[in-house]
């Protein structure tokens, strides 16, 4: 995916289910890498990364 896809992507996995996509995309990362398809699970850690800079700061 190229950089603008997996941001468009992001925002729109942010939009349609919120705080708990990052999870999501944190747990797609980790049973891909476990089955061996590293490359489909990075794309899924840059996604996750996307998500988070999306979110902004944690705030208390």
């Amino acid at each position: 995916m190229r950089e603008m896809e997996i941001h468009d992507y992001a925002r729109q996995l942010l939009e349609a289910h919120g705080p708990k996509a990052i999870a999501e995309a944190a747990q797609n990362a980790i049973d891909l890498a476990s089955k061996g398809e590293l490359e489909r699970a990075r794309t899924w850690r840059h996604i996750e990364d996307a998500m988070k800079l999306m979110r902004g700061p944690h705030q208390s």
